[in-house]
């Protein structure tokens, strides 16, 4: 598989058969294929991994193919938006996509020391598997594009003092939109975020069940996030939103449910229920269940036996 690396974004555009970059810490544009380079796409069959050294934001209508971060495929549907990171792999693979394709290209440098720089890392979707794109609707895709275009033609424009603070005023708004329409797709998605909740008790179950919690401690949410085979922030966003509540809460809910069941068993112990619930001090254990239940075990136990 061919393996091509972007160090600068005059490397990127060279590729693109874009023109040089006005500025080497940015660019953005869009590209137009022909039929004909449509086609040779249609022909190619082939498999590329790309790395870049900078951020890339793009919105492409994708017709088919693939595009794949390690064992994760890109749900692919038109009006598709993809956030790139810098050094991150992604592949594409048979990609093909309707002429018109619109992107922003950045280096850290570009934005270092500005407010897009403070909060770019809560932007969740440039650390999401890619199987969790951003899918626009008609609408939407119309906002996306109208702001393109707004900051292609600021770059495009003779460059003075006001250019830069100019383009990234509309990049930070294209940034927030990309956000407010993430979490409509989470909302939207209630039949999918109640299927990985399910999978996220059915983990924690096997888990539990085989013993697992007393042999190998209590598991994180990065770890079930690798057993659902997503991003953990992609997660915790989903099981947010279905149930209010954070993944390592719901985690600890479910340490405290199975406690009140051990808790009562015929001549439990504390500490043993602590053991094998995977606490490595039973004092841990104690002081979260009081915090849930409003309880000690010692409490819950009498309380328990009295009714």
């Amino acid at each position: 598989m061919k393996n091509i690396v972007f160090n600068n974004i005059t490397e990127f555009n060279k590729v693109q058969n874009l023109p040089a970059p006005e500025n080497p810490l940015f660019t953005v544009g869009c590209k137009i294929l022909s039929d004909e380079e449509i086609q040779n796409c249609v022909s190619s069959q082939t498999e590329v991994s790309y790395t870049n050294r900078f951020y890339i934001i793009s919105l492409k209508n994708i017709v088919s193919g693939e595009m794949i971060y390690g064992r994760t495929k890109y749900d692919c549907e038109t009006g598709t938006m993809f956030f790139s990171s810098p050094d991150q792999n992604y592949i594409l693979k048979d990609i093909i996509v309707s002429s018109e394709s619109w992107f922003i290209a950045f280096h850290e440098d570009f934005i270092a020391g500005t407010e897009i720089r403070k909060r770019i890392k809560n932007y969740n979707f440039f650390n999401y598997n890619v199987n969790e794109a951003l899918h626009l609707s008609p609408k939407e895709e119309n906002t996306i594009k109208t702001i393109f275009k707004t900051i292609e033609t600021e770059y495009q424009n003779n460059q003075d003092e006001f250019s830069k603070d100019i383009i990234l005023t509309h990049m930070e708004a294209l940034l927030r939109y990309a956000d407010r329409f993430y979490k409509r797709q989470f909302l939207n998605r209630k039949e999918i975020n109640k299927a990985l909740f399910t999978r996220f008790k059915d983990i924690l179950d096997d888990y539990f069940e085989s013993n697992q919690l007393e042999e190998n401690g209590i598991p994180t949410a990065e770890w079930i996030a690798g057993q659902l085979g997503v991003s953990h922030r992609y997660m915790r966003d989903t099981i947010k939103t279905e149930t209010g509540k954070t993944a390592v809460d719901q985690i600890n809910l479910y340490l405290v449910e199975e406690a009140k069941n051990l808790l009562l068993a015929t001549n439990a112990s504390i500490s043993e229920t602590a053991y094998k619930l995977g606490f490595e001090y039973p004092q841990y254990f104690s002081r979260l269940f009081k915090k849930k239940t409003g309880l000690s075990p010692k409490e819950y136990i009498e309380s328990a036996n009295m009714n």
